[in-house]
């Protein structure tokens, strides 16, 4: 399955044909460079901001069981997603796809800047009793903590999103840090004052109850025109998933190039110049993921097995900081925040397990040392049954999706 690049020949009329139309230095399919500072906070703030805001409430309370401990929740997840992202340094057209991304920002703060406003109106209007005995509530524990911050980051997610797409951000060295630090803050301030919006007109328990936390304190304060909230929330939801899909098809592009999975997943449009085959992956591993349905479920089981990859990823960071001194850094953090994030995500790991051992927790292992086979098997020795069988696949891919080899593509 794994080989080399294909690379077409030159002499073939289908090949002369899909390379004529190319040209790298039209301002509107240039790969490379096309998401600038506004760009990128839009990317995060799209991105981060999805669903999970209007849903996770529920589940970050019913792990803490108080309203003082869930704000604190919210807050300490953004502050832990922005330590967390300055550690790790669509099919169309990028440009556009950044477009439909600042749209969808702009549409989702809409949503967001309603509720905040009138969750700080009511505040006003003395809607401040579920606020009273803030702390009192059951006996936490570190393993309903790191459950609590599993649902809290769920809704933080998209906070690494940026990191992926560098090879097509403007001054990648000033916009990242800029982006990071402007725009999740940003979503940090509107997350915690929108779970104190919800909280003037529901208590612990209705918050609980509630199938569904942002149409239902639509339905109690916005109405007759509550209608307004489930219409924001989609759009939020698509935005978010226009964001993920834009960045995380760039993870297998990159695993292609680098000859870790089929190498057709690095090939890039001669139209658009993007990465079609790898985005085209990503969302059909995307669909296989929903298959089961239980939201719950697939969020504990995604932020367990996703800070075991943090943790081994920073902690890389931390060794080559002492093995590879010589490598150029032009991004670079104190070492006491990676450090901080190692430690904390071991927590998350480990905490879970030891407070309450669930045999699914095993799947999670067991599926990441799978991986290992298919690398042993397919990158380590290279057997030449799988070159055999990937040859004609990744050519045909290529005429059908009229995709070539970076290398490829005429200056």
């Amino acid at each position: 399955m794994f080989l080399s690049p294909i690379h077409l020949n030159p002499d073939d009329t289908t090949y002369r044909r899909l390379k004529e139309p190319l040209r790298l230095n039209s301002p509107n399919l240039n790969f490379f460079s096309q998401v600038g500072l506004l760009s990128g906070i839009g990317l995060i703030v799209g991105t981060v901001i999805g669903s999970g805001i209007f849903v996770s409430p529920k589940a970050v309370l019913a792990n803490v069981g108080a309203v003082g401990p869930c704000l604190v929740i919210w807050a300490a997840c953004g502050v832990l997603a922005t330590l967390v992202t300055i550690t790790l340094v669509n099919a169309l057209s990028v440009k556009w796809a950044s477009y439909i991304q600042n749209f969808f920002a702009v549409a989702k703060m809409v949503i967001v800047i309603i509720i905040i406003v009138s969750g700080i109106v009511l505040l006003a209007q003395g809607n401040t009793k579920n606020f009273n005995n803030s702390f009192d509530g059951p006996p936490l524990s570190v393993g309903t903590i790191s459950l609590a911050f599993y649902n809290g980051l769920w809704a933080y997610s998209g906070w690494n999103q940026l990191n992926y797409i560098t090879e097509e951000l403007k001054n990648p060295n000033r916009n990242l840090p800029l982006c990071i630090g402007i725009g999740i803050p940003l979503v940090t301030v509107c997350y915690v004052l929108i779970n104190i919006s919800y909280f003037t007109v529901m208590t612990t328990t209705e918050l609980l109850q509630s199938p569904a936390v942002a149409v239902t304190y639509g339905d109690r304060v916005l109405y007759p025109a509550s209608w307004i909230v489930p219409l924001f929330v989609a759009f939020s939801a698509i935005g978010s998933a226009n964001g993920t899909c834009f960045t995380a098809s760039r993870l297998p592009y990159v695993a292609g190039r680098e000859g870790h999975v089929l190498k057709v997943l690095s090939y890039i449009n001669i139209k658009r110049l993007t990465p079609v085959p790898a985005i085209i992956f990503y969302g059909a591993i995307a669909m296989l993921y929903i298959i089961p349905g239980d939201i719950n479920t697939l969020i504990n089981y995604f932020s367990f097995t996703v800070w075991i990859f943090y943790g081994l990823t920073v902690l890389g960071l931390i060794v080559m900081r002492f093995t590879r001194k010589d490598l150029e850094r032009p991004i670079r953090v104190p070492l006491i925040i990676p450090i901080l994030v190692l430690l904390v995500s071991i927590v998350l790991v480990l905490a879970p397990i030891i407070t309450a051992p669930e045999l699914p927790y095993l799947y999670c292992v067991l599926f990441i040392i799978s991986g290992l086979v298919f690398y042993v098997l397919f990158i380590h020795f290279k057997f030449s049954w799988a070159q055999k069988i990937s040859k004609p696949i990744t050519m045909h891919l290529q005429m059908l999706l009229e995709v070539v080899p970076p290398e490829d593509v005429p200056e």
